[in-house]
């Protein structure tokens, strides 16, 4: 694991709201979150967990604090700036958020349009390996109706690791899974992020899956409670 800092966060406070109805929502978080790390964040309803991940993947922004991330500061940061970090990121939700009109494999390469870089036939060869590599070749051509919970839940996976991103950020991701399923997801997300070399920050309630982490952050109403690294046997 590399001792590159991948997440840096210190004194981050957030809240929603202003005036008398302002609620307060996080309170001082310092995180440190390193290349090649899995993190799981785990902590009942309310404590701030999908608020911290949204400011982390600049999809809200940042209040007071720094935010850090791949080594550009989201505090103050212009639209492009944001832009450029969000392209670095791949995003994980409980639910999927698949366009039910068009196919797995277009759902998943329909990511890859925003790295202009990447020519196009070189798409559609990244995205039938990485779909590969979930288990889905026999379904590049089904539509999210035509498949399971399981399934959809994987292409998700695939159209966030596609780019192959320096990040992913997950909210849930097994929440509506079976625990086999749900077992699945995880362990195709880990061992994806251990090939592509990126750093995955998992919020979840589901505690069998918690041993796929090198550490486990715990909030407590708006702050960090804990940071408790495993040791692997």
């Amino acid at each position: 694991m590399s001792s590159k800092r991948v997440v840096t966060i210190n004194n981050l406070n957030h809240a929603f709201g202003k005036g008398e109805l302002r609620k307060p929502v996080l309170f001082d978080v310092d995180l440190d979150i390193l290349a090649g790390e899995i993190v799981i964040m785990t902590g009942p309803s309310g404590s701030g967990k999908t608020t911290l991940l949204t400011l982390i993947g600049g999809l809200r922004s940042i209040q007071s604090g720094s935010v850090k991330i791949l080594g550009q500061e989201l505090y103050g940061a212009s639209k492009n700036e944001l832009v450029k970090v969000r392209n670095q990121i791949g995003f994980i939700f409980q639910s999927h958020n698949l366009l039910s009109c068009l196919t797995a494999e277009q759902n998943v390469r329909m990511s890859l349009r925003l790295h202009q870089d990447i020519p196009f036939e070189q798409r559609s060869a990244m995205t039938t390996h990485i779909l590969e590599a979930v288990g889905l070749e026999d379904r590049l051509n089904f539509y999210p109706d035509n498949l399971s919970g399981g399934q959809q839940q994987r292409v998700a996976i695939a159209r966030a690791l596609v780019s192959q991103p320096q990040l992913v950020l997950a909210d849930e991701p097994t929440a509506a899974l079976d625990s086999k399923s749900g077992r699945n997801i995880v362990e195709i997300m880990q061992q994806l992020a251990k090939e592509q070399g990126c750093t995955i920050l998992l919020v979840t309630h589901d505690n069998r899956i918690l041993d796929i982490a090198d550490r486990i952050v715990d909030m407590e109403d708006g702050r960090l409670a804990r940071d408790t690294a495993l040791v692997s046997g």
